[in-house]
């Protein structure tokens, strides 16, 4: 299955885009998406272990199977005061 990965803010800062499309085997979920890039290495070894994750807008569990066509979009955590 095709999936379209969307980062943003300091994601995209640290992976140097903010979108790219991936193909995974069927039946992946979002920790199996996460393992996969982390597994990449170099600066997506820098991605957190469970990051905070949407898919198609809105927030998903890590046990959420992903679908063909899925948009899987990484948000990096904010802060404020």
């Amino acid at each position: 299955m095709r999936i379209q990965l969307l980062f943003f803010a300091s994601y995209r800062e640290l992976l140097g885009t903010g979108d790219m499309p991936l193909s995974l085997p069927e039946g992946t979920d979002v920790a199996g998406l996460v393992a996969e890039l982390r597994g990449r290495g170099g600066v997506f070894s820098e991605l957190p272990a469970h990051p905070a994750v949407a898919v198609n807008e809105e927030y998903a569990p890590e046990d959420r199977v992903l679908t063909d066509g899925d948009a899987v979009a990484f948000i990096p955590p904010v802060a404020g005061g």
